[in-house]
């Protein structure tokens, strides 16, 4: 396996150039497999919206069209086809009565799981042909990227 070789003196801007051309091959790879590994059959953004709900149980329709990237017409008509397939369920909230949480079901869970884990497999079996030295550096880039952006989340990019 080949693997460009970075030098030292790489700028931030090159760096993010490489982030923006290396995490979209990544996540196309991810989604792809995952829809392959899909039991159900579900489509990407069902996949997405399993995978929202299960980190964030109790999300309103808002939050999971805001995630999604759509307005919450096409959120409730993803919503809707999961609810029908008994893989999310869909209540009112307790004290706000125009508001929707939803919630993942046991079987949501089980087939987002069983997509998960047939992907986390295939992803395994890539990188088998490895180093450890490799894979090291693997887990330590990644885990400064993940600190990077969780740290953005709590606060508006700068101009």
């Amino acid at each position: 396996m080949k693997l460009d070789k970075i030098s030292q003196g790489t700028t931030s801007e090159e760096c993010a150039a490489r982030v923006m051309e290396t995490i979209p091959l990544v996540m196309r790879f991810i989604r792809a497999d995952m829809r392959a590994n899909s039991a159900a059959a579900l489509s990407i953004p069902q996949l997405r919206s399993l995978a929202f709900l299960n980190h964030h149980p109790g999300a309103s329709l808002s939050d999971l069209a805001d995630h999604l990237g759509v307005t919450c017409a096409t959120a409730s008509a993803t919503t809707e086809r999961l609810v029908q397939r008994n893989l999310v369920q869909r209540c009112d909230h307790p004290q706000e009565r125009r508001r929707i949480i939803l919630n993942l079901t046991e079987e949501g869970k089980h087939q987002l799981k069983q997509s998960q884990d047939q992907t986390r497999a295939h992803i395994a079996k890539l990188l088998d042909g490895l180093t450890e030295e490799q894979i090291s550096n693997i887990e330590e880039g990644l885990a400064l990227i993940k600190n990077v952006f969780e740290q953005t989340e709590l606060k508006p990019p700068q101009q």
